[in-house]
């Protein structure tokens, strides 16, 4: 009886090119559940036999999951939820983006709580609720100038997206931002609207009953947090309040809810809101890189990080051995080795510039060939049509012709360089693509809209 994955990223990543399409979505609800590691081997059999990927938390107050489901397998994904009661009919926060490897393997852990909100939960009524307001709700209330409107989400998610107006505080960890809530709006108790969002609404939940076990007399939440928020105006063509980005915990690391870009790239401070973490495996930090800096530091977040990717593997493995980088991997924008938001004026360019690095011979003649062709950033994945093994690509900057060698980068995809063959430009053969074209042609491997085109 299998009961834990066996398969690695790289094999399981393979079998996901080779299947259909695939939808990423969250849930959670709280219930009482007696015997959470049974319930967690029974969700596990269950799941894995519909190929359902994902980080999921069991407790005894409930399950917190995000996960990867087949499209043709989502009605009897919803029939496997179904059999419980506390799960019958509940929602499923459907993704805005969907990636098909946004989750590599399917994670079922048995935690203390689904989320460390670091409560004590016999100290108040945790199903004393605020109220659930939804999208046309929210908006309104925000208008209202009685209204206090508080992200529960951690500095790095609210930095590249959050609603106008909004008290994003600048912490690291959804427990600490409670008490420091409470007493900045201590004053505010008996009068004012407090009104929290979260990403799906878990957090929401349970910091609602918190506030009002404080003394707050109007508490409400948006319910199903930003992702069901971003459905909703979508689907009745609503203004949205949220501005950039809502940041998500998979392999995409981001879901685009406007075209405002509200962040700045962590190295050298220009308009980004991409979250990349460092290439380097012993640090992984994760922070704001733009694609300028990405090719510049190798993908990196210091001069140190560079340095060990091209150490042999050997190496690296023994850096890494014992290593708990634990909460520091969220420290983003605030490593000492990122020039952005640090008050030193170093400019780490110069200084990668200037100090030498040893590699392998091997590695040495590999590193002055990449660097004798200038790669031009052009655009963007969109789209892979795996029947036809075509690609759609989203021209962002300069031209793209017939003919031309390219790059295409990704996370999952690496570096790939080909050569453009037949194009179809907006749906007609050409043999030339400018910025805003859509352009389709075919690639011999899937591409993901985490994917970038440089033109060599």
């Amino acid at each position: 009886m299998q009961l834990y994955n066996t398969l690695s990223a790289e094999e399981r990543a393979k079998l996901i090119d080779q299947a259909g399409q695939r939808l990423t979505l969250s849930f959670y609800a709280y219930a009482k559940i007696e015997n959470p590691t049974q319930f967690r081997n029974d969700l596990f059999l269950k799941w894995n036999k519909l190929d359902a990927l994902g980080r999921i938390y069991v407790a005894t107050e409930g399950i917190n999951a995000q996960m990867s489901v087949p499209a043709e397998n989502i009605d009897a994904f919803r029939e496997t939820l179904d059999k419980y009661d506390f799960m019958k009919g509940i929602r499923l926060n459907i993704a805005v983006e969907h990636d098909d490897h946004s989750f590599l393997k399917l994670t079922i852990k048995v935690r203390h709580k689904i989320v460390a909100d670091g409560l004590n939960d016999e100290t108040f009524d945790v199903t004393n609720k605020g109220v659930h307001l939804n999208a046309r709700e929210f908006n309104a209330i925000l208008d209202d100038p009685n209204t206090i409107v508080v992200d529960f989400r951690n500095h790095y998610e609210s930095e590249v997206g959050h609603f106008t107006g909004a008290i994003t505080p600048d912490v690291e960890t959804f427990r600490e931002s409670l008490p420091i809530i409470n007493e900045q709006l201590k004053d505010f108790k008996e009068d004012k609207n407090l009104v929290m969002y979260c990403t799906g609404g878990i957090r929401c939940e349970k910091a609602s009953a918190y506030y009002k076990h404080q003394g707050f007399k109007n508490v409400f939440q948006l319910e199903g947090g930003i992702i069901n928020y971003a459905k909703q105006i979508k689907e009745e063509g609503l203004e949205s309040k949220f501005i950039g980005k809502n940041f998500v915990f998979d392999h995409r690391l981001g879901e685009r809810i406007t075209d405002d870009i509200i962040a700045q790239c962590h190295q050298c401070g220009e308009p980004c809101d991409t979250h990349v973490n460092c290439a380097n495996e012993a640090c992984h930090l994760l922070f704001i890189q733009c694609d300028s800096c990405a090719e510049k530091m190798e993908s990196c977040c210091s001069t140190k990080c560079v340095e060990t990717i091209y150490l042999p593997l050997e190496e690296q493995e023994k850096l890494r051995k014992g290593v708990k980088n634990g909460n520091m991997i969220f420290q983003k924008g605030k490593s000492p080795d990122l020039k952005f938001k640090q008050p030193s004026e170093r400019n780490i360019f110069e200084e990668l510039a200037q100090k030498p690095i040893k590699v392998s011979a091997v590695t040495q003649i590999r590193k002055r060939k990449i660097a004798s062709e200038r790669k031009l950033y052009i655009g963007k994945g969109q789209h892979y049509f795996s029947k036809a093994q075509v690609g759609q690509f989203l021209i962002e900057n300069q031209e793209l012709k017939t003919g031309d060698t390219i790059y295409i980068i990704g996370p999952t995809t690496g570096n790939q360089k080909i050569e453009v063959g037949t194009m179809f430009v907006n749906g007609v053969e050409s043999n030339v693509a400018k910025s805003g074209d859509k352009v389709t042609f075919v690639v011999p491997f899937k591409i993901r809209e985490s994917d970038k085109i440089y033109k060599i």
